[in-house]
């Protein structure tokens, strides 16, 4: 799904690019309300998280591939406006270390790929939490649906802006067909990661999970022979919860680097759903060079390094450690922020 240069004129990429800088701003605001000193370092994981499951292309149809685009799965765990900015992180990784994603199209895909999938996956879980009984299995199952239509959502975004701004003369029935084809079967591969994960995080430590909050049940009393709701009281504290999340960090971030630095050798090596849609209807003939074709991590291998495998893996392994540098000094920030602005002097 990252959109190379060439695809979308200048003036449409610009255009995404003003829409993207204003919805980062937007993120940046909210994202104080959804940020605190326990939730701000998970947020930066997740960036690097999502980094790492993103190396892992996955077989999903004849010579093609897909992998985790991760707006639901950041929107879940870490709220709507922080999962914009992780997502929004990795982009800004990939395209300037790595030329994935092209440079002038970055505001095309932070809208397609960071906002586009955050807001309609966190909009679908919603629905599905109020109607769905309280219950952390109901948080499983409503990540597994919002991932799943957050994708082909992305892939009408994507054909909508082509359909705006597209370099050459294909149908836009072709490419929408195309499009939303592919990446439904993509999107069960992002709904299962998705679930798995969130399913895992609720496991151990539920309280850090953002779109299980306030899930929990009122305790009911019988009074008079009537059911009626027990005083509201504080949430009960985690037993050994400062312990608790350092070893779900740390365990995090060692998964973060085995999938990337190890298991992504084994990923998929046929092209994922736009690189196939771009290469069967002709797409891919207006794409143009990338800025940092250059850069000693471009296409994910280390510069000079002539084994494969090691080259692979040091790549990814760079890329969590900056990802999760880059993301962890962000949300930092936002989190001072917030701390600044309700402190009793402000």
């Amino acid at each position: 799904m990252h959109v190379p240069d060439g695809f979308i004129n200048a003036p449409t990429s610009a255009a995404t690019g003003v829409l993207a800088a204003g919805a980062l701003a937007v993120s940046l605001k909210g994202a104080r309300r959804e940020l605190d000193e326990r939730t701000a370092p998970l947020a930066g994981l997740v960036a690097a998280f999502i980094f790492a499951v993103q190396m892992l292309n996955f077989p999903v149809a004849a010579g093609t591939s897909g992998h985790l685009l991760g707006g639901a799965l950041a929107a879940i765990l870490v709220g709507p406006f922080t999962g914009v900015l992780c997502v929004s992180v990795v982009l800004l990784m990939q395209g300037i270390l790595f030329a994935d994603g092209g440079l002038t199209a970055l505001g095309v895909n932070i809208t397609d790929m960071a906002i586009v999938t955050t807001v309609v996956a966190y909009a679908v879980f919603r629905a599905l939490v109020k109607i769905l009984p309280r219950t952390r299995r109901s948080v499983t199952v409503a990540s597994f649906v919002a991932a799943l239509l957050s994708v082909p959502a992305a892939a009408v975004a994507f054909t909508l802006i082509y359909a705006v701004g597209g370099t050459t003369d294909v149908s836009i029935g072709k490419v929408a067909t195309a499009m939303i084809g592919v990446h439904v079967l993509i999107g069960l591969g992002e709904a299962v990661i998705t679930a798995l994960t969130v399913g895992a995080v609720i496991a151990v430590r539920p309280d850090l999970v953002y779109g299980a909050r306030g899930l929990r049940q009122r305790l009911k009393l019988r009074v008079g022979g009537e059911l009626v709701d027990a005083p509201a009281t504080g949430p009960a504290p985690v037993p050994g919860a400062a312990r608790s999340h350092r070893r779900l960090w740390i365990t995090g971030l060692v998964a973060s680097l085995v999938l990337a630095g190890f298991v992504s050798f084994y990923a998929s090596a046929s092209p994922d759903g736009l690189e196939k849609v771009a290469a069967d209807h002709g797409i891919d003939g207006t794409a143009r060079q990338h800025a940092s074709a250059g850069s000693p991590l471009a296409d994910y291998g280390v510069k000079d390094v002539d084994d494969a495998r090691l080259s692979g893996g040091l790549a990814g392994v760079i890329g969590v450690g900056v990802t999760v540098a880059a993301g962890s000094t962000v949300f930092w920030a936002v989190r001072r922020r917030r701390a600044s602005s309700t402190s009793p002097a402000a």
